[in-house]
């Protein structure tokens, strides 16, 4: 098995697209008025429209529900051109990834971050372009 992607379901299909093209800096395809998606080189970022699937309309604005986590080239300098709420700055965790949280504009918590110790690198190097 193995993960392609994740699916977001939102009542603004254009805002969570746009938050997620300036988080990433990897353009959408917008395939509908309800749907898009932006392609990372391990897997995909799917944004649908709650008109698709009214089974899954946010219902408690996506607060907690699940954490979605990008890894980034250099998450100190992703924190300085997003012009975001950030919910915890750029910090190096004890499992050797520098990391910043933050919400998307539909609340879903994103945590972004850099692996900055040789086993973290290590161990996120398949996902790294040079991996």
């Amino acid at each position: 098995m193995n993960f392609v992607s994740i699916r977001i379901v939102t009542t603004d299909v254009d805002r969570l697209t746009d938050f997620y093209e300036r988080v990433t800096g990897t353009g959408a395809t917008r395939f509908t008025p309800d749907f898009a998606e932006l392609t990372t080189g391990v897997g995909t970022i799917a944004i649908a429209g709650a008109r698709l699937t009214p089974q899954f309309a946010p219902s408690t604005g996506g607060k907690g529900s699940v954490i979605i986590e990008l890894l980034v080239d250099d998450v100190d300098a992703v924190h300085q051109r997003l012009d975001v709420e950030v919910l915890s700055p750029p910090t190096t965790m004890p499992w050797g990834n520098r990391s910043m949280l933050l919400r998307d504009p539909d609340g879903n918590p994103v945590n972004l971050f850099t692996p900055v110790t040789p086993e973290a690198v290590r161990k996120f190097a398949r996902f790294s372009a040079a991996g």
